[in-house]
């Protein structure tokens, strides 16, 4: 996730920004030594006095509601709700407008007796290196698809970053999104404790397993267990087998993106556009200036121009403006005309917001034959200026190729006062995500500009000197790394004036999969769980949840399913190639594996050198390989630095370590490899010319700085 620098410079920059924000922070004394942790609030059991939210996603906390597509609304009670340092619970109000769960979510519970290494090996669950155990007849952790009662993929973990058995969860990890507004039951059984005898179910599971008198708080539910209970019956899993058992159901499409259609489509027919399904360009340009341009900025590259563009503002704020750090749970994110649950966003009357661009024009790039135009997408926390790395020059010299960029608003370098804030604060996380959407729909009017002639190729500034535009208005593409290429997956999947897009080192689910396994992430959890955040670590697992139910509306994971298949309404079909690192110590490759089986790509094999990488052998479970080449479908392609400069990352949930023997993040080394480049520009054609190339002869693809 670490900004888009050349490879030398980026982890420097990345930490050199995080630390500046801790030192600032400690000075002020908002970060002190942690508080000593009470008793687990993970030890919660439903029915019982304590307020609960665990087992997690669960319908225990929902109740029926026929005005939505799923027939279910969420109902997060507020006394169950955790609470910061600041003695602030978080609000559910936001979390109980979605009519279901993450299509992404962990599954979190807490099984005492299973939280231990040991304990986990005597139940040997599937694992992230071994995923097909979830099928085999006796696996002791299933999950069910009720729509046919079909076990879908998944894997198990203990929460490897808790301070003790006491505070440890059991995680249930998707290998393969969740259907949207699917029914899903999870089924644990013959489960084992350290000493490999089976555990017993919890009481409250028990009485409603054998049918026992149940207390007045469970009375209710035993319509929805007989219906649990029958269906596992038709999975073949037998009743008097459970631990425990629930049911969860997904959010709809409508739930999860509803909100970024509305301002996109509302958006485009002000330009004049209301077929925003046809691909063609229709009406007027946003307005833009031209700020600066700078001849020759480097090697390959004609000139960089800079500038703004006015984008309608869909926030509560003003021109859309940063959010200050003093800003309250009730301000600063979506403008609504209706306090309804399902209500959309609207813009206050006027309300408009300037956006910064940077492009960068190759020399190549004449009037006869002009650049292919690209959106490019930085990293965390960064800024559109990053269209001056080396790789993303070298890719505009070599392929000609003209970039652009914009800041992705919620996530620039100007929102981290904000996102800290938002972070020590989960009831201000709401606005960041609702920022992130704002960002895409600048993002898709800074491509509009792309793709008019009344937009950039009108100004003389991307022309040559008889007036004649440098860059093709005829297709735009997609090119975003990092961050960029976690965003750019909800990007494409909602963008109208692109079809084609290259998602490097990408992944989703910040919540579920991603976070806890960044190297990135460490400077951060300081401020999410430190003493102002939220310090029972035995809930850390459920708080990355309860945020990844609202960052779907604003990242790939909510999207994915409709990213390069069942096109979201109004949108044109897409395809995308993702390029991985093995061993990424900042986007985890085993969460870029999980969008590759939602969105149906095919993978490059061979993969991986074996023996080498043989903890990865079974990665692409369930992905099916290229069948040939050139492709023409989706694709994901992993490359490897070699064992001699990369290791295996950790298959737990934790970063990968630094600074030691073979422990180089490769993060930055794929766009930095010419053959990566190479077919990435193949790939970012038009359709009928775009193709997935093997630029690695039939074997593993390595990096330029690859070392066995």
């Amino acid at each position: 996730m670490g900004m888009d620098m050349r490879r030398s410079k980026r982890t420097c920059v990345t930490r050199r920004l995080s630390l500046a924000i801790g030192g600032a922070l400690v000075a002020t004394g908002l970060l002190a030594a942690p508080a000593a942790f009470a008793a687990p609030g993970a030890d919660c059991q439903p029915f019982s006095s304590s307020p609960c939210l665990l087992p997690f996603p669960n319908n225990l906390y929902t109740v029926k509601d026929n005005s939505t597509p799923t027939g279910v609304r969420v109902h997060l009670k507020q006394a169950a709700m955790p609470v910061n340092g600041s003695s602030v619970a978080i609000n559910p109000k936001e979390w109980n407008r979605n009519d279901g769960f993450s299509p992404g979510s962990d599954i979190v519970v807490r099984v005492p007796g299973l939280d231990n290494p040991t304990a986990f090996n005597n139940t040997n669950p599937a694992r992230l290196t071994d995923m097909s155990k979830a099928f085999k007849p006796n696996a002791p952790i299933v999950v069910i698809d009720t729509a046919g009662n079909k076990r879908r993929v998944v894997w198990a973990e203990l929460d490897s970053n808790a301070s003790d058995a006491a505070h440890t969860t059991l995680l249930i990890h998707a290998g393969k999104n969740f259907a949207e507004g699917h029914r899903y039951i999870v089924a644990m059984r013959n489960l084992k404790n350290q000493s490999g005898a089976t555990l017993q179910a919890p009481s409250w599971f028990a009485k409603l397993r054998d049918n026992q008198p149940l207390p007045a708080a469970e009375k209710s539910q035993k319509a929805r267990y007989d219906s649990i209970f029958k269906s596992l019956d038709k999975a073949g899993i037998a009743r008097n087998s459970l631990y425990e058992a629930w049911d969860f159901t997904v959010m709809s499409r409508k739930s999860l993106s509803s909100r970024m259609l509305q301002i996109r489509d509302n958006a485009f027919s002000q330009l004049g556009d209301t077929n925003l399904a046809d691909g063609v360009a229709q009406g007027s340009a946003p307005p833009f200036t031209v700020d600066s341009v700078t001849p020759n900025p480097a090697t390959g590259i004609a000139r960089e121009v800079t500038g703004e563009f006015t984008v309608p503002c869909y926030l509560k704020e003003s021109g859309c403006g940063p959010l200050p750090t003093t800003l309250t749970s009730d301000g600063g994110g979506f403008h609504y005309s209706s306090t309804g649950p399902d209500a959309l966003p609207t813009q206050v009357p006027g309300n408009t917001a300037t956006a910064k661009y940077d492009c960068i024009i190759p020399t190549s790039a004449t009037g006869a034959s002009p650049a292919r135009p690209s959106l490019y997408g930085h990293g965390l926390l960064g800024q559109a200026s990053e269209v001056n790395a080396g790789n993303v020059e070298a890719m505009a010299s070599e392929h000609k190729m003209m970039f652009c960029a914009t800041n992705w608003w919620g996530l620039a370098g100007t929102d981290v006062p904000y996102d800290i804030a938002a972070l020590q604060d989960l009831n201000k996380f709401p606005q960041v995500v609702d920022r992130l959407q704002q960002g895409v729909l600048n993002t898709l009017y800074l491509g509009r500009l792309m793709r008019t002639a009344g937009g950039f190729a009108s100004n003389a500034n991307f022309q040559n000197g008889s007036s004649q535009p440098l860059f093709s208005t005829a297709n735009l593409y997609y090119d975003g790394n990092s961050q960029g290429g976690i965003m750019g997956g909800m990007t494409t999947a909602v963008a109208p004036d692109y079809t084609r897009a290259v998602l490097g080192v990408p992944g989703m689910d910040y919540g579920g999969l991603l976070l806890q396994r960044s190297t990135d992430f460490t400077d951060y959890a300081q401020f999410l769980f430190g003493p102002n955040g939220y310090t029972d670590d035995s809930l850390h697992p459920l708080l990355l949840d309860l945020m990844q139910q609202i960052w779907d509306r604003g990242e790939a994971d909510g999207y994915a399913q409709h990213i390069t298949f069942s096109a979201l309404p109004g949108t044109p079909q897409h395809k995308v190639l993702m390029q991985g690192a093995y061993g990424d110590h900042q986007v985890s490759m085993y969460a870029a594996a999980v969008e590759a089986r939602t969105i149906g790509a095919k993978f490059h094999s061979p993969a991986l050198d074996l023996p080498a990488r043989s903890q990865d052998q079974n990665m692409f479970y369930g992905i099916p390989a290229i069948p040939y080449y050139p492709f023409r479908g989706s694709a994901y392609v992993i490359w490897d630095n070699g064992p001699g400069l990369t290791e295996d990352p950790p298959i737990t949930n934790t970063p990968p370590p630094e600074g030691g023997p073979n422990q180089d993040d490769p993060h930055g080394d794929v766009r930095a490899t010419v053959a990566a480049r190479t077919q990435k520009s193949n790939f970012l054609r038009p359709n009928g010319v775009s193709v997935v190339t093997d630029e690695c002869a039939g074997q593993p693809c390595h990096t330029d700085v690859y070392t066995p």
